[in-house]
């Protein structure tokens, strides 16, 4: 049997084949007015794509890279901040902000759960200058009530800024970033928007550039304000990495395709798409006896799955790379051999899904060693909830339901 590489990983996250194309071809210099059309057309797309009326910025280098400059920028040595951690990028908000000599109080919850709006109304002091969370924990498949907390600075008065790592959260999860309050959201090119790594973006708000007059913390590349200078000339500071400036821009076409060219609606269609594969996805484990790891708010950018008890997930991880060269992730840190972690974000789909799902079915007697199991268990789940879902979108479209 031949076998196909197929990635099902958190990020790095599948190539778009167009973007690809437009990566090849990128031969042009980043201080020329084509190189200059390309950036201000891509960071236009980002502000649709990301969908706020605030700056979006862009920067050549990973997630993190974003995160750092959204402490740095912001903080002064000494400030307090709040930090919600529940998994392992929870935790890189926490190095970070000691990094930068903040005080940082944490609220903390065991991997795979998430926090009530009690405890972070319990945690905010009337002098934290920022909270700092993920919009979707990627180490655990759990999402975080962004528009709850959001809501609640508002309502409580404080003034402290709101930064949300949606690295894997865009395009995954619904956000009303200028309605809800949020002055920073962080994403990421390896995820949803389907290119190699290389790329993060970030939207800030007024607030958050007015803050950025009084921080004290160092910054040089990652200067905010140095960058947002340059983007509004139509260039970046330092050297861009253009054939990912140039494939960005190619998936962005790609998104707005999906819905008749309109980004905006394009980025819907994507997230629904990520919303449907990733309830197959947790209804087929379910129908194989399998635990889910964070069941009380699933994410839609990845799924973790509980390694049957007595097994260790490397064993699930190594049997569907070694039979059908399909790429899971396993857990993180303290959680590697007890979960495995499939990704639903960017460039996948139903067909996708069902192969997958299929090959879950052929290593369940193994590798999950499932007990009186019977192949097209776990596929009937999934198939029938990509039709109720598709259903309900018809039945949603219908003149009726428009006028009701």
């Amino acid at each position: 049997m031949i076998r196909k590489t197929r990635l099902f990983t958190p990020g790095p996250t599948p190539l778009l084949p167009a973007a690809q194309f437009a990566m090849a071809a990128a031969d042009i210099h980043h201080r020329t007015p084509e190189f200059r059309a390309l950036y201000q057309r891509v960071l236009a797309q980002l502000k649709e794509f990301v969908g706020t009326q605030n700056d979006v910025l862009l920067m050549a280098c990973s997630g993190t890279g974003a995160m750092e400059a959204s402490v740095s920028n912001l903080t002064s040595p000494g400030d307090r901040v709040l930090v919600l951690s529940a998994g392992k990028f929870g935790e890189r908000w926490v190095a970070l902000a000691k990094a930068f000599g903040c005080n940082a109080d944490v609220v903390t919850k065991p991997y795979g759960s998430t926090f009530t709006l009690d405890e972070v109304r319990a945690a905010l002091k009337p002098d934290t200058r920022a909270v700092y969370m993920q919009a979707t924990e990627t180490s655990t498949g759990a999402r975080h009530d962004v528009e709850g907390i959001a809501k609640l600075l508002r309502s409580s008065g404080s003034e402290a800024l709101l930064v949300v790592d949606a690295i894997t959260g865009l395009g995954t999860t619904h956000f009303d970033v200028d309605g809800w309050g949020v002055d920073i959201l962080i994403g990421g090119s390896q995820k949803a928007v389907m290119i190699p790594p290389g790329l993060a973006y970030l939207s800030v708000s007024e607030r958050a550039w007015a803050a950025m007059e009084t921080s004290r913390n160092p910054r040089y590349y990652f200067d905010l304000r140095r960058e947002r200078k340059s983007a509004k000339a139509g260039e970046s500071a330092y050297t861009p990495s253009v054939a990912l400036v140039a494939g960005l821009g190619a998936a962005f076409d790609f998104i707005a395709s999906q819905a008749g060219g309109d980004l905006a609606a394009g980025r819907v269609a994507l997230i629904n798409n990520a919303e449907t594969i990733s309830a197959m996805t947790r209804a087929a484990a379910q129908a194989l006896g399998l635990k889910l790891f964070a069941p009380d708010s699933p994410a839609a950018a990845v799924t973790a799955i509980v390694a049957p008890e007595g097994l260790d997930s490397s064993a699930v991880v190594k049997e569907l790379k070694g039979r059908f060269a399909s790429v899971i992730a396993n857990g993180q840190g303290d959680m590697k051999g007890k979960l495995f972690r499939v990704a639903h974000l960017g460039y996948f789909d139903f067909m996708d899904t069902i192969a997958l799902i299929g090959a879950l079915e052929q290593i369940a007697p193994t590798a999950l060693k499932t007990p009186n199991f019977q192949f097209g268990t776990a596929l009937a789940a999934a198939q029938q909830v990509y039709a109720d879902r598709v259903a309900e979108a018809r039945k949603a479209a219908t003149p009726e339901a428009v006028h009701a």
